[in-house]
């Protein structure tokens, strides 16, 4: 699967909930950095789910690497490596599950999406 295709199917079952657009949104960021930092740094994607329930929209990526995530510090002269830090902002409750081969990383964004700005 690729980043594309996880969206695409992020999409569909978003809007199978009717979800607000800023759900949405956060959701395909979310889909876009955990995928993509699976095929990119995980050792391959080796799977992808994506599912609305009790109020909670719950995003589960494997791959096949048992090195975790790492919160970078901020360097303007490196680019890249704020990937975890949007996640943990966006999924404040994203945890890892290590399992035999690999790892999967299941993020959570409450269905209802974040409370407006004042």
């Amino acid at each position: 699967m690729t980043c594309a295709q996880a969206r695409d199917t992020a999409r569909r079952v978003l809007a199978e909930h009717q979800a607000p657009a800023a759900l949405v949104a956060d959701v395909l960021t979310v889909v876009s950095e955990l995928v993509s930092n699976a095929i990119r740094h995980g050792e391959g994607l080796t799977g992808f789910h994506i599912t609305v329930s009790g109020g909670q929209v719950v995003i589960e990526v494997s791959d096949r690497s048992n090195f975790p995530p790492r919160l970078r510090l901020a360097d303007p002269h490196t680019p890249g490596g704020f990937g975890w830090r949007v996640v943990k902002t966006l999924a404040p409750s994203t945890f890892i599950r290590f399992h035999r081969g690999g790892k999967t990383i299941v993020a959570t964004l409450p269905a209802h999406g974040r409370p407006s700005a004042p």
